[in-house]
């Protein structure tokens, strides 16, 4: 299998796209249309939120019978809290995209994250969806990237490619977006994973929401759960069969890429958080308490600060005052592969962990101690970036 960053890279075969801008909010692109030619397998994961929007509710619908034939994201609004008007106004551009590429409306899913309590400008969505060129195959990976970002600084994508019995390969390539309002049950965030390969959508739901819950349900930014989080993962079967487990692997190598660059571009983020937690009772602990560390404001500030102050780490550790099977005396805190507790760090040791901590991506890893099971976590540092961010978001 090998993989890349997938910068400007075409679209796995049986796919083609369109973005533009339609006046959401500014001049940069805030519409993309993936159509998928004769359809495709289909599968989903979305938000737990008891405020979940019509994109999310639309698109649960739509995912029932397992295929599509296309996929609109609208970014900079997320529609969200607008009530019957609201959906009437999804269901809406679920129709004009219909028109757009000749599909039926309840074959199109919709993903859309931004501005919560806002509806649609629906005036300038109708004048610009009928305005929009045909999907091609010549808009490429990052173009569909840079069109679905709201306040992310770079767009984020990664490819993957697996051998086929029969010597050819089928390609895994996604894009996603999510900086903030991350945690948990994936996040602010839209992930579209396409494939050529050829999986039906029974098996396609079942490998992807496990791979999700390795990767985008491990990745917190700032504890809050968003209204709109949507991974897909949409399958054309051009290229033919794969190997589940071979398929399994891709989908799990570019979903943790996607996983790893949403938290390092994590509002006002300058440093990438790694948690490693091993010796856990079973998965869930160890995941419980990587989200402890990862979610701490106190450990995110010493990291930005590169204070290698691991009582932090220990505090967050002891907030998962359930788990009694966590014996602090068998419990071993790392800061890369430098051991910080429970043997001490003398002051030069402090010096060089200082400096280990001003790097762009910091390791942070804790052994429990109480079994073989473990779990990554991944988040980022706070900064006064995220404050003004966030205190200016709306106005």
């Amino acid at each position: 299998m090998t993989t890349d960053r997938s910068q400007g890279e075409r679209l796995p075969a049986g796919f083609t796209a369109t973005v533009a801008n339609i006046g959401i909010k500014d001049s940069t692109d805030d519409i993309m249309v993936i159509a998928a030619e004769g359809g495709c397998a289909s599968a989903g994961v979305f938000t737990r939120s008891r405020f979940a929007g019509p994109s999310v509710t639309v698109s649960r619908e739509n995912l029932r019978g397992g295929r599509s034939d296309a996929m609109v994201v609208i970014s900079k609004n997320a529609n969200v809290a607008n009530g019957s008007d609201g959906l009437a106004d999804a269901r809406e551009v679920l129709d004009l995209t219909g028109a757009l590429i000749g599909a039926s409306p309840d074959r199109i899913l919709l993903a859309s994250t931004g501005v919560i309590g806002r509806r649609y400008p629906m005036e300038r969505v109708r004048a610009g969806i009928a305005g929009l060129e045909p999907p091609s195959a010549t808009t490429g990976l990052e173009e569909c990237a840079r069109a679905i970002m709201t306040t992310d600084t770079v767009p984020k994508t990664a490819r993957a490619e697996v051998p086929t019995p029969d010597g050819d390969t089928v390609t895994v390539a996604g894009i996603a977006k999510g900086v903030g309002m991350i945690e948990p049950d994936m996040a602010t965030m839209i992930a579209v994973i396409l494939t050529d390969a050829e999986v039906d959508p029974e098996a396609l739901q079942a490998l992807f929401a496990s791979v999700v819950d390795e990767t985008f349900n491990c990745v917190s930014v700032d504890s809050d759960t968003s209204t709109s989080d949507t991974a897909v993962v949409l399958a054309s079967g051009a290229r033919g069969p794969v190997d589940h487990a071979d398929f399994r692997d891709a989908l799990l190598t570019v979903c943790t890429s996607l996983t790893r660059q949403i938290a390092a571009d994590g509002e006002g983020a300058e440093t990438l958080i790694e948690v490693l937690v091993d010796g856990a009772r079973d998965v869930e602990q160890a995941r419980r308490v990587g989200k402890s560390i990862v979610n701490s404001p106190l450990v995110k500030t010493a990291v930005h600060g590169a204070d290698p102050n691991w009582g932090r780490v220990a505090m967050a550790v002891g907030k998962c005052s359930d788990d009694t099977d966590i014996d602090p005396d068998q419990v071993v805190i790392r800061f890369g592969i430098d051991e910080v507790y429970p043997r001490q760090v003398d002051a030069s040791g402090l010096v060089a962990l200082s400096d280990y901590l001003r790097g762009d991506e910091v390791l942070i890893h804790v052994s429990l101690g109480a079994g073989s099971a473990s779990s990554t976590v991944w988040g980022c540092d706070l900064t006064d970036g995220y404050v003004r961010i966030n205190a200016d978001y709306t106005t």
